[in-house]
């Protein structure tokens, strides 16, 4: 019998930690790169992570399966959780370059666990490649909105777009991507 994510947030709500665990155990790896590459610091993405499923924990009732994916709404409260800490932090957000990245994993690696953190490096390999294929205008603004940290206003501002047109293009985009995750999840092999 597979147990979905629906019935492990039901046990979770029962304060059942052997479900919470299973969902770290599932998503902890995904949350912590997401983190990473948003934080771009390994203890700051290590406490975002733990935030998260703190989060989880006190409120599993949040997620509403008919409005999506649980990783994707779990990818959405991490991806706010880390700018806020950048926020908090008072810096900026950046995106690092492909070399920083892997100088990054290198250093989640010893922290996470080789086994984990090479799941977490294909995830990310999959999620560039997909990334690729989207229309450069979907692309810029999701990499803007989603790596470095910028409000559809912000987006709007800084690339001189109307508001609503930032919006439109942030869905479509995400909706695109959606799609290709899955097709590729589908496939199992590397895109």
């Amino acid at each position: 019998m597979t147990v979905t994510d629906f019935d492990l947030l039901t046990q979770v709500a029962r304060r059942d930690q052997n479900a919470l665990m299973a969902l770290y155990q599932q998503y902890g790896n995904l949350v912590y790169s997401l983190a990473l590459r948003v934080l771009r610091q390994p203890l700051l993405a290590e406490e975002v992570t733990q935030d998260v499923f703190l989060k989880l924990w006190r409120q599993p009732d949040r997620w509403d399966p008919t409005l999506g994916q649980f990783s994707s709404w779990l990818l959405t409260i991490t991806r706010n959780a880390a700018i806020d800490r950048l926020r908090r932090e008072g810096r900026q957000a950046s995106a690092p370059s492909w070399e920083e990245v892997g100088e990054t994993e290198a250093s989640a690696r010893e922290v996470h666990g080789f086994a984990a953190q090479q799941a977490a490096w294909v995830d990310g390999q999959v999620l560039r490649k997909l990334l690729s294929r989207l229309p450069p205008e979907q692309r810029q603004l999701i990499e803007l909105a989603f790596y470095e940290g910028y409000t559809h206003s912000e987006l709007a501002e800084l690339l001189n777009l109307p508001l609503g047109t930032v919006k439109t293009r942030v869905r479509n985009g995400m909706q695109k991507l959606r799609v290709l995750w899955e097709e590729a999840q589908q496939r199992e092999t590397p895109v």
